[in-house]
């Protein structure tokens, strides 16, 4: 009989050890999960001052153009190339946008790959969105 008492303790020292390391498993797992998180928006908020900046510097530029113009105007074929380089600006931040939706987009996959869906799926997501971000700044320059 002693044995046996002895034989079931050991049983149930040894389920509860397991049940414990797998409780420290999933916190692990929860923990890294949020770390990326929280790497991802630090990530996008970077992206986000970057655009910020560089919308403010293309209204300054603008503005100067618009004053140097009242107080001097230009012959006409001056005033064609200033608009052409207004819209070489204006075409250079279309092509600046377009990565950063291609990362929302890369990690809209991710989350949806965490999940539960396959990696191979999120792959040729992530892929796809590549794709669209190139075609959509191939359109953006045919459109000039």
């Amino acid at each position: 009989m002693q044995l046996r008492c002895l034989h079931l303790r050991q049983q149930q020292q040894q389920q509860q050890q397991q049940q414990q390391q797998q409780q420290q498993q999933q916190k692990q797992r929860h923990q890294k999960k949020q770390q990326h998180q929280q790497q991802h928006q630090e990530q996008q908020q970077q992206q986000q001052q970057k655009q910020r900046h560089q919308k403010k510097q293309q209204h300054q530029q603008q503005h100067q153009q618009k004053q140097q113009q009242q107080s001097h105007p230009p012959p006409p074929s001056k005033q064609k190339q200033q608009q052409q380089q207004q819209q070489q600006q204006q075409q250079q931040q279309q092509q600046m946008k377009t990565p950063l939706t291609l990362h929302q987009q890369q990690q809209q996959t991710q989350l949806s790959c965490s999940l539960g869906k396959t990696r191979a799926t999120a792959a040729a997501a992530a892929a796809a969105a590549a794709a669209a971000a190139a075609a959509a700044a191939t359109a953006a320059a045919a459109d000039t």
